[in-house]
């Protein structure tokens, strides 16, 4: 091709606002990793990373929609509007497509819930925000194998390094999450994280529920 004509304009459009649909969803991701349990990251106070994390996503919604418009009025192949929403029935590449599908049915879901937190319990809000995990392998794979634009180049370079940076992220917040615990606990904390409700107890909160009364158990 010899740069960007009437006909390609979708195709580029298309490609071009997947790949920064990518890096928006795994800064969004790398961000709910690596923040602590106040919501700070290190030299940032909460509301500053509160608003990155929301604009940012936003921002990640705004080039998917595009991205999804114009591969839908892309004429160089055909996918039905309900083969966006609706995973694994597009006549073409129906299982890559699918995945995508995934991803934004996903991203739709996180968004709705975040706009209705107010009104449901952080414990609910925080095990249906681990659903971005879905969304962002869903994202990658399907932007691996839907178009062979990262199958090299720079593109696959920056494919690679999205990679390594959740999964890095991941492991450092394991590791960080493990010596927050001191280890004669943590086999008590490993066995009350496997019980249904109930959350690992570190020597501060078994100290404070000690010196409590259940108010249920007050006559």
């Amino acid at each position: 091709m010899n740069g960007i004509t009437q006909s390609t304009a979708l195709w580029y459009a298309s490609r071009a606002t997947g790949v920064v649909s990518l890096l928006l969803l795994t800064a969004v991701v790398l961000l709910g990793v690596l923040v602590n349990r106040q919501g700070r990251l290190p030299g940032l106070p909460r509301f500053v990373v509160t608003g990155l994390h929301r604009n940012l996503s936003l921002l990640g919604v705004a080039f998917v929609a595009v991205h999804v418009l114009t591969a839908v009025l892309d004429p160089y192949v055909s996918i039905r509007i309900v083969a966006i929403v609706v995973p694994f029935t597009s006549a073409y590449k129906p299982l890559w497509l699918g995945l995508g599908a995934i991803s934004l049915d996903v991203v739709a879901a996180l968004i709705l819930t975040s706009l209705a937190r107010a009104r449901m319990s952080r414990r609910l809000w925080r095990s249906l925000h681990w659903l971005s995990y879905v969304a962002w392998v869903s994202a990658l794979v399907h932007s691996l194998t839907s178009s062979t634009d990262l199958h090299r180049g720079v593109l696959l370079d920056l494919a690679i390094a999205c990679s390594v940076a959740v999964v890095a992220a991941v492991l450092w917040r394991v590791a960080h999450a493990g010596r927050e615990i001191p280890r004669e606990e943590r086999a008590a904390a490993t066995l009350a994280m496997m019980s249904p409700g109930r959350a690992p107890q570190t020597r501060d909160t078994a100290r404070d529920s000690a010196g409590r009364r259940d108010p249920e158990n007050v006559r």
